[in-house]
């Protein structure tokens, strides 16, 4: 039963993109990343800097249809991988969603 939990199907497809993201955070200043996966409600990024797990930063990336700049919530971070939940993407659900569906999906597997 607890092996089912672990791989429950997320609210969300994620998406595969490959793009440099620009982060804005309060604690390590502003520094530079590459994106790996996207959803509608947050993506997935590798930094080489730490940011703090809970810090809210800013993001900005470029998507097939449009630059975006949002505020996102570090929900998780394993070794140079960070897993962010974008803080009400009012305004920008409608691009994230349109540009999404541009995208490749993503076959990663969380363990």
């Amino acid at each position: 039963m607890e092996e089912q939990r672990r791989f429950e199907k997320r609210h969300y497809q994620r998406f595969k993109l490959d793009v440099e993201i620009q982060v804005n955070s309060r604690t390590a200043g502003h520094l530079t990343g590459h994106s790996l996966e996207i959803s509608e409600r947050g993506m997935s990024a590798i930094l080489v800097i730490e940011v703090p797990v809970g810090e809210v930063i800013q993001l900005e990336f470029k998507l097939p249809n449009r630059r975006m700049k949002l505020l996102a919530f570090v929900r998780n971070r394993t070794a140079f991988r960070y897993g962010f939940e974008f803080v009400r993407p009012n305004g920008a659900e409608e691009a994230l969603r349109s540009a999404c569906a541009l995208l490749p999906r993503s076959d990663a597997v969380d363990i």
